[in-house]
């Protein structure tokens, strides 16, 4: 995926995003999901920090993603799992829409 100096990568177009609602990408040696919920993008690591399901399997429903293998879920704008699981929260990025492509910020 393209970037550029400040460290944003191209992560996917809007349009296939909204059509798609979860979108696989890669940032740098990143991979992550990119998510339409609620009218916005919302990007995070693809890989649930509970046991390693690959998130891009699971669903959105409130504005929480469901880990497709334990059901636990995260709720997307800060990350946090749902009451009765031990885990740390879901790593979100920023993300940018800019002439209709959706970027991600892996770095600080």
């Amino acid at each position: 995926m393209p970037s550029d100096r400040s460290g944003w990568t191209r992560a996917c177009d809007l349009e296939r995003l909204i059509d798609q609602n979860i979108v696989c990408a890669r940032a740098g040696d990143v991979d992550l999901i990119v998510i339409w919920s609620k009218g916005r993008a919302v990007a995070c690591e693809r890989a649930c920090p509970h046991e390693q399901a690959d998130l891009s399997h699971g669903h959105v429903s409130e504005g929480r993603l469901v880990c497709p293998h334990h059901a636990a879920s995260f709720d997307l704008l800060d990350g946090h799992i749902s009451r009765g699981w031990a885990s740390r929260p879901l790593r979100i990025y920023p993300v940018r829409i800019e002439s209709g492509e959706v970027w991600v910020r892996i770095k600080d």
